[in-house]
Parts: structure tokens; C-alpha cells; sequence
């Protein structure tokens, strides 16, 4: 039997209309594109994780799926539309978007009820188009696949309830129930609605985008697994709500059995015809990556210890359901279905295909192997690299689509071109073939390219000491021919045994490995032997080489080696005078790269293209749950003019992100380690266990972190990984302000936490010996030198401003002072020192902080002019914490 249905394709014949149509061609693309120009611009955009994979499957799929079931229904039951019929059709498109639409905005700016409204739309253009098709399978006569309709039927049927679930998560749930409800909502949603619509499509798709026969038994294996993918996702459903993890993950490996029954249908067209093309691939490593993650989500699910650790891994999973499955099948479905539906017979249909196959291999493997990477334990680097590689192999469908439409007209504009025999035959003429090796050349590029990135990342952010010459460990001893060997563990800041004894002109041996439960460790001795960054369970095998002097070694992971975590090589048996200094040449005064401390010139601007850090308070945002990602990561940054550092950042920035709300407000914050190096996370905000909620993460590892602010103030958060001041000092900190009740309006308010840098080498980290010792290079406002008195703070006379500040230290207080101004409203640690229009205060003048603390002051000006405001202590204000207050009429 060939790939058609009778004399019909379900591609071809449908009998809808050729051409092009807006409303049916154009919001798939307009989607994809918004989802382009968020992941470019996403440190800019709230919640852009979020808003990608809505953009994606909400939006760019659920339309997608809307058209292409409506079109393969049509085809399989034989069914010619009436023009009623496309008006309906066109009015559940313009519900369904306008949604999606609504969800989105609503979502973003935190407003529930006009995100229930949307899901509402979306929910109710896809129960009409339910019905729709149920009232045509009654309708219809005999048809060999009408049991792919049942597959529509049954996958529209859950998608209310998938938006159901996303409604009450924005709403707000208690803990564990949104844990739960979001594993419930990705297995309905992506599973049924999405998994469940593809996998029923494949049935007949799949054999005739390889122009070949549909397997015997197709029918009667899709028949089968129907019900099977239906109890899947009940049972991971069911388990959610009652609180059974086993039954959840069980519901997962039950529905990916359930593919498994599917198995003949796809595997048997493509072992007689394999895939040659890119739609082809595209949809066969989708297909792939549903099964594998599938899988991986069941049995991750059945041993999770918490539904957090479930939940967790539904959160990790995601991108690879997204992008691997969602967007490959659909730019692959695409890819292959326009051309054909869009008519303009042979030629046009070839000519597109052409175009739409282009570099089809390198970027099948591009995607492929950059999310595999991306969802394997990697650096933040390596992970935003590889993204970026993804993103534009995917995006390349959106130009190549635009081509391959202009050819397809072209073609059509050209009486008489020749289209060889081969596009003659069968549904759907495909481009031509690439040599296999030629396909098998880009492939090995794509992946070259991925490999590549890889090593960008790796490079971008280099571990151990760089630039440090080192003594020979052998000293011209002669060699004994014996070896010394030593086993040691690295744990809470100490090398056990710390101290060894090597017979002179022995090879000395290392076996380290890092039994520590959350810190990231190594080992690198003077002599230049390095066991390169280990995580916790991680071992390695140092050859020192052949001893003849004294070694000394340390933890290179900063501030470890100020805690303790040193480790010495005596050597015995030398002469009188063979022992030779032990100390460690090239190291400067810390334990970072060696370099040249830069210089601060404090009366030096910023260059040109200097953006400061936002001073202005956000307002609070309107929901009563606040949910954020913040994701560790190191940064190259400008701290002062001609000044870089290496910063430790929450999601880039020093300070961090500012969190805004309110007396009772629920705070549930993910934190991401995708560095090198162990971090964590200490809201003062919330009043929590500090036992698991400030646990430190090893690279790779996350937490989710809940609280509720009980008491209104301007609260610090911050790493509390050991040694915590040296965590601090290099910009892990930041600021939740939790308005007092009542707090009135102002014209402008604005935020300045002040803290001290101590600088190590150009490019480097912080200098954690600076540090222990309380010597800053500079004391700053927002993490930068001066930079307010260049982008200065601005206010008009009479008007009223409120300015919170935070000191978030590690070590220096702050007095702060605005010069020529008073503070007629003062608040600290959550009480009113002074408060406007009490006959019984007066005004202040300074705001006086230690480390951690914080409050706000108001004040307006009487005249026109330029403000300086000011940390008092002097030496302080002298060396960057310093800005101005422009006041105009």
C-alpha cells in the first residue's frame, strides 16, 4: 500500500483552501518569531524562561495544531468544507490566539484573573474545535484511519485542564501543591495535547513524508496505543494530585510503553526508505528526545525523594521537551506541509523544498547535540554558548521559510520549466538529494560546531592558576626508582592528611578525591601539579613527579586557602642544605591568577557606552506570589573606569535582582549554580530553616528557596557559602524591600545598597587576603565607583523622594548623608525613627547602618542645584561611595 489514502492524500487532499491565508499561515511564524527576539533579548524580559516555552507550545504549537489536525481530519474522512465551515474555523484561530495572547501578558504582569480569561479563550476555541471534529468522525463514512481523529478528539479534550493547572499556579499554591500541579500541568499540556496530537499525525505522516508505504497493521497499532497514552498521563495526573510520586513516574514509563506500540509504524517506512531530508530528521529526532525524556522523567520521578526533587527535574527537563521535541517536530512538520498545501504544483512544490532543506543536516545536528549538551552538567558559559548555537539553527527556519515561499512563486511564474520525473510521482515531490557525503559532511560540521562552542565556553572560563612559574619538584635529586603513594580527602575547608613525608628522590602519587557534600575543591601544588576542579564525589590522580624539596599546596577555589586548606610535601633523607625554599614563586598577596592589582583613578568618568545600574525602585508588582529563577554565574565586569573584576553575580548583576512586595507576600525563588565552584543562597527576608533552604550547591545543582515576609524593611540576601565575606565582597548580595503598610507615595523612589570591593588581579576575582584583613580598594553604591555622579539621580524642587538604602557590607558601615539636604522621614530595621508631620520630631541628618542593615529616608528640596549624597565616613565617600542629586525647577 502506498502512503495515500485510497487515490487521496492526507497532505494534498484535503479540500481546503490553496494559497496563501493570514490568519491560517501567518501567526505560526509570527510566534516563532517572538520567541527568536525573546531568547536574544531575555536578560531584559521578566520571567523569559517562562515566556519562551509559552511563546513556543502556547502559542506557535496550539496554532499549529489547531490548523494541521483540522487539514489531516478533512483529508482522512473526506470531507469538503463549506464556507461557513471556514468561517468557524477562523474564528476558533482568532480565540485561540488572542488567548494565548492574553495569557501571556497576564502572566508577565503578574494579573491571574485575565490569565484565567485567556486560558479560557485558548480552552474554548479548542473544545470547538473538539467538537467540531467529533460531530465530522459521526458524520463521515468508513474511514481505514479515522482513529487518528480519536487521537485529536483526545488530546483537545486535556488541554483545558493543562491550562486549568497553569491558571492556579500563577494564582498561587502552597508549596508542594505547585510543585505537583506543575508536573501534572507539563505531562498534560506537552504529553497529551502535544505528544498525543504528533504521535497520531505520524501514523499516516510519517511514511508519506519518506514517500513510502504505510506499514501493515498501522492502523491497529494506533488503536492500540490510544488508550494506553490516555492511561499514561491519567495515572501521572492521578499520582500528582494525590501525592504518590510512584504512581506519577509510573503514569510517565506507562505512556512512553505506549509509544513503544507505535513502534512498527514508524520504524518499518523508514527501514525501507530511510530519512533523507530535513523534515524527515527533524521529526525523527523529536520523536527521540519524547521517548528518551519521557523515560527519564518517570524513572526521575519514581526515586525522587520530595515532589521539589520531582518537580525539579520536570523544571530541568523542560527545555529539552521544548526545543528537542516541540520545535523540531514542528519546523520539521512545517517544513515538509506548506510547500504541498500551498499549492503551485510540481516545480513550485520541488523549488520550495529546495530551499527549505538547505544546510538540513548541519542543523538537525547542531540542535541535537547542543540540547543534549545543554541539559548535561556544564558551565553557564559553555551552556549560554551552546544556546545561542541552537537558537540559530532553529531560527533558521523562519528566512529559509520566506525563500522557499519566493522560489515557490517564482516557479510558478515560469510557464513550461521542466520538472524531473521523479517529482511526478506520489504526493509530494521532495528537494533533490544530497551525496551521502556530503549529508554526512554537515553533519560532522553541525557537531563540530557544538564541540567548538564547548571549548569556547571552557575557555571563557578557565579554572586554576594561569601564569604562575613554578621550582622543580625534584630538585635535581637523583631518582630512586620507588614511588610514594598517598591517598587524601578534601572536606570541610581541610586536606586529610594535610602534611606527608617523602624519602628524597621518591615519585610522589596523589590520589584526591572530594568527599565534601557541596563544595567544589582541588589541589595544586607549588611545584605546578594541579588535580583540576573536583565536584563533591569527584577523584583525581596527581603524579607530583620525583621529590627532592619541600611542596607546599592549597585550595585554589577562592578563600579556601585563607580557611585552612593547605596541604605540605616534607622530603626526608636529603643532606645538610639540600632543602631547597618552599615558597610559592609568581603568587601575589591572594590566591587568584597572577596580575597587576589595577589602579583607581576616582576622579576618572566611565567610558563611553557606560550604562549604570538602575537606581530607580521598580513598583511592587500586583501578584501576591513572587517567582523567580536566579542563576549563579561569573561575570567579567567594570567595577570602576579601566577596572575589571571577575565577579560572582546572581543572574549577572552585582547587586543582584531586587525583589519588591509586600507585608504577606510568598517569595519562591529557584537558585541555579552554573559555575564552577559551590554557592548558595541566605534571604534575610524570610525566616527559614537555614538547614536545606541554605544549603551550598555544587555546579549543576538547584534549590528552590520559599518564604513569606512577615515584617516590612529592606532586607539583604546573599551567598552564605564559606568563607562568606569573600562570597559577598565579589557580588553576591542583593535587596528585598518589603513596604512598610500604608507607605505613602512619593515622585521618586530609589534604591542604593553600598558595599566594598577588594580588588584582586585585572580580570580576576576578588582578593580574598584584602579581605580578611578589612582593606578595600573602594566602597561603591550599586556595585560601581562614582557611577551616580555621571548618571546622576534627579528630582525637582517640592518634590518628594524616597531613597532606601542597604549595607550590605561585608565589613564597612555606612553613614549616609545627602549634602545640603535634610531627612525629615527616617526608617530603620523596620520602624519610623522620624515621620513627617509629627510636631514632636525633628529632621536627621545621616542614616547610620552596619553591615545587613537597612532603611529609607525622605526628603524634598527647597532650591535648584546638584546634591551630592554620600556615605560619611569619609574615607569611604572618598573612594566611591559618592553620587549627586541633580534637582531641577
Amino acid at each position: 500500500m502506498t502512503a495515500t489514502i485510497g487515490t487521496r492524500s492526507p497532505v494534498r487532499d484535503s479540500g481546503r483552501r490553496g494559497g496563501f491565508s493570514p490568519l491560517r499561515d501567518l501567526p505560526a511564524v509570527l510566534w516563532l518569531a517572538a520567541v527568536v527576539v525573546v531568547a536574544l533579548v531575555h536578560r531584559d524580559v521578566a520571567a523569559p524562561r517562562w515566556l519562551l516555552f509559552h511563546l513556543l507550545l502556547l502559542g506557535a504549537v496550539t496554532h499549529s495544531i489547531l490548523v494541521w489536525s483540522q487539514h489531516f481530519s478533512d483529508a482522512l474522512l473526506h470531507n469538503a468544507p463549506t464556507a461557513a465551515a471556514y468561517r468557524n474555523r477562523s474564528l476558533r484561530l482568532l480565540l485561540c490566539n488572542g488567548g494565548a495572547l492574553l495569557v501571556v501578558v497576564s502572566v508577565l504582569a503578574g494579573q491571574w484573573r485575565p490569565a484565567a480569561v485567556g486560558g479560557a479563550a485558548v480552552a474554548l476555541a479548542v473544545g470547538w474545535h473538539s467538537v467540531s471534529l467529533f460531530s465530522q468522525l459521526r458524520r463521515a463514512l468508513g474511514s481505514r484511519f479515522a482513529c487518528t481523529v480519536r487521537y485529536y478528539i483526545a488530546s483537545a479534550a486535556q488541554l483545558p485542564f493543562g491550562l486549568l493547572f497553569g491558571v492556579l499556579m500563577v494564582r498561587g499554591l502552597p508549596d508542594e501543591w505547585h510543585e505537583r500541579v506543575l508536573v501534572a500541568h507539563v505531562a498534560v499540556n506537552v504529553l497529551g495535547w502535544m505528544g498525543i496530537t504528533v504521535l497520531g499525525t505520524l501514523v499516516t505522516l510519517w511514511p508519506t513524508m519518506l514517500r513510502t508505504r504505510i506499514a501493515d497493521g498501522a492502523e491497529q497499532a494506533a488503536r492500540r496505543a490510544l488508550p494506553v497514552l490516555l492511561t499514561g498521563i491519567l495515572l501521572v495526573v492521578a499520582g500528582c494530585l494525590v501525592g504518590l510520586r510512584p504512581l506519577a513516574g509510573g503514569g510517565f514509563l506507562v505512556y512512553a510503553g505506549a509509544v513503544g506500540l507505535l513502534a512498527g509504524p514508524f520504524v518499518s517506512p523508514a527501514r525501507t526508505k530511510p530519512p533523507m531530508h530535513f523534515p524527515t530528521w527533524s521529526v525523527a529526532a523529536a520523536v527521540a528526545w519524547l521517548v528518551g525524556l519521557v523515560t527519564v522523567l518517570g524513572i526521575g520521578t519514581v526515586v525522587a525523594p520530595s515532589w521539589m526533587d520531582a518537580h525539579m527535574l520536570a523544571e530541568a527537563l523542560t527545555p529539552g521537551l521544548a526545543a528537542g521535541f516541540g520545535a523540531q517536530v514542528l519546523l520539521g512538520a512545517l517544513s515538509y506541509l506548506v510547500p504541498v498545501v500551498t499549492g503551485g504544483g510540481p516545480a513550485s512544490v520541488r523549488a520550495a523544498n529546495v530551499e527549505l532543506d538547505r544546510g538540513g543536516a548541519l542543523r538537525v545536528a547542531v540542535t541535537n547535540a547542543g540540547v543534549l549538551v545543554f541539559l548535561l552538567p556544564s558551565p553557564s558559559v559553555v551552556k549560554v554558548v551552546v544556546s545561542a548555537l541552537v537558537l540559530g539553527a532553529l531560527a533558521a527556519f523562519l528566512p529559509l521559510m520566506f525563500r522557499a515561499l519566493r522560489a515557490a512563486r517564482r516557479a510558478r511564474q515560469t510557464p513550461g520549466r521542466s520538472v524531473p520525473p521523479a517529482s511526478r510521482r506520489g504526493p509530494a515531490p521532495v528537494a533533490a538529494d544530497r551525496p551521502k557525503g556530503q549529508r554526512t559532511g554537515l553533519a560532522a560540521t553541525g557537531i563540530a560546531l557544538v564541540v567548538l562552542a564547548v571549548s569556547t565556553g571552557v575557555a571563557l572560563d578557565p579554572s586554576g592558576l594561569a601564569g604562575v612559574r613554578h621550582a622543580s619538584s625534584s630538585d635535581g635529586v637523583a631518582p630512586t626508582g620507588l614511588t610514594t603513594r598517598v591517598e587524601v580527602t578534601a572536606k570541610d575547608m581541610r586536606f586529610t592528611p594535610d602534611t606527608v613525608q617523602v624519602p628524597a628522590g621518591n615519585r610522589l602519587v596523589i590520589a584526591l578525591t572530594n568527599t565534601d557534600s557541596s563544595s567544589v575543591h582541588d589541589l595544586v601544588l607549588d611545584s605546578g601539579a594541579d588535580s583540576g576542579r573536583l565536584a563533591p564525589g569527584q577523584s583525581a590522580v596527581l603524579d607530583v613527579g620525583v621529590i627532592g624539596r619541600d611542596i607546599e599546596g592549597w585550595c585554589s577555589v577562592v578563600g579556601h586557602r585563607q580557611l585552612g586548606m593547605v596541604f605540605h610535601v616534607h622530603v626526608t633523607g636529603l643532606a645538610q642544605g639540600g632543602t631547597q625554599d618552599g615558597g610559592m614563586p609568581g603568587m601575589t598577596g591572594s590566591d587568584t591568577s597572577e596580575g597587576t592589582v589595577p589602579g583607581l583613578d576616582f576622579a576618572a568618568s566611565p567610558g563611553p557606552g557606560f550604562r549604570a545600574h538602575d537606581p530607580v525602585l521598580s513598583p511592587v508588582p500586583p501578584s501576591r506570589v513572587h517567582r523567580r529563577t536566579f542563576r549563579v554565574s561569573d561575570v567579567q565586569a567594570e567595577v570602576a573606569p579601566g577596572v575589571r573584576q571577575q565577579l560572582w553575580t546572581y543572574n549577572g548583576t552585582m547587586p543582584g535582582p531586587t525583589l519588591h512586595g509586600r507585608v504577606g507576600d510568598r517569595f519562591v525563588i529557584r537558585l541555579v549554580n552554573d559555575t564552577t565552584m559551590g554557592h548558595s543562597i541566605d534571604f534575610h527576608a524570610g525566616q527559614t530553616a537555614p538547614d536545606r533552604a541554605m544549603r551550598t550547591l555544587a555546579p549543576g545543582q538547584s534549590l528552590v528557596y520559599r518564604f513569606t515576609a512577615r515584617h516590612s524593611g529592606i532586607w539583604l540576601y546573599h551567598c552564605s557559602t564559606m568563607p562568606m565575606s569573600v562570597h559577598i565582597a565579589n557580588g553576591m548580595f542583593g535587596a528585598v524591600v518589603i513596604d512598610p503598610p500604608d507607605l505613602p507615595k512619593v515622585a521618586a523612589s530609589y534604591l542604593l545598597v553600598q558595599s566594598e570591593l577588594y580588588l584582586g588581579a585585572q580580570d580576576g576575582p576578588v582578593d580574598a587576603t584584602k579581605v580578611a584583613a578589612d582593606k578595600p580598594d573602594a566602597v561603591v553604591f550599586n556595585g560601581y565607583v562614582n557611577q551616580y555622579d555621571d548618571t546622576q539621580l534627579t528630582a525637582r524642587v517640592g518634590q518628594r523622594i524616597r531613597i532606601w538604602v542597604l549595607d550590605a557590607g561585608p565589613n564597612r558601615s555606612s553613614a549616609f548623608h545627602v549634602v545640603g539636604g535634610q531627612f525629615d522621614t527616617v526608617f530603620k530595621e523596620g520602624a519610623y525613627l522620624l515621620r513627617r508631620g509629627n510636631p514632636e520630631h525633628g529632621a536627621s541628618q545621616v542614616l547610620s547602618l552596619g553591615p545587613a542593615q537597612g532603611g529609607f529616608v525622605e526628603l524634598s528640596f527647597h532650591q535648584p542645584g546638584h546634591y551630592p549624597f554620600v556615605s560619611h565616613v569619609m574615607v569611604d565617600a572618598e573612594r566611591g561611595a559618592h553620587g549627586i542629586i541633580h534637582v531641577a525647577r
